[in-house]
């Protein structure tokens, strides 16, 4: 079985093309706007997006507790906890940029989309890992499990306490 190897261009992307961005935009919006006003509105953007942190994750870890009561299956729950996590901490990083694709994966508007985008991915890696093999076959109880004898009898029962 060949192992995937991580893209290297996803990290030269990450940490050479994504901070000069956000320091052209920095320089940019400096020029426009003023050097104080760009470092207030940088400081505005994270009061926004600590309270955005806060709330939503609030509500996602809210709705996990009630899916989990409930015995669904939390998967949208997770995915929505797992988008407002990678937006808090690109909200971390002092830029506009970054700060602009964090609220964008912590607005409940627009969080479907990189809700339906985040599914694809992981559908994708674990079709590639072979996880189909992993789902139960249909048919009788017994043909699922493992049996040491594959011909003996199997007794169906309950452990009591």
């Amino acid at each position: 079985m060949s192992r995937r190897s991580f893209p290297t261009w996803l990290l030269l992307v990450a940490f050479v093309v994504v901070p000069l961005l956000e320091i052209f935009v920095l320089i940019q919006v400096g020029q426009v706007i003023g050097a104080w006003w760009t470092i207030l509105l940088l400081i505005a953007d994270s009061i926004l997006g600590t309270w955005l942190i806060r709330r939503e994750g609030g509500r996602a870890w809210a709705a996990l507790r009630s899916a989990l009561n409930s015995g669904q299956m939390p998967a949208k729950e997770l995915a929505d906890g797992a988008l407002i996590l990678i937006g808090g901490t690109l909200m971390l990083s002092p830029g506009f940029v970054t700060d602009l694709l964090g609220i964008v994966l912590i607005l409940p508007l627009t969080r479907p989309l990189a809700r339906r985008a985040l599914t694809g991915v992981v559908t994708r890696r674990l079709a590639g890992a072979g996880a189909a093999a992993y789902i139960p076959r249909t048919g009788p109880r017994n043909q699922q499990r493992p049996h040491p004898n594959p011909e003996g009898s199997v007794v169906e029962g309950e452990v009591v306490d």
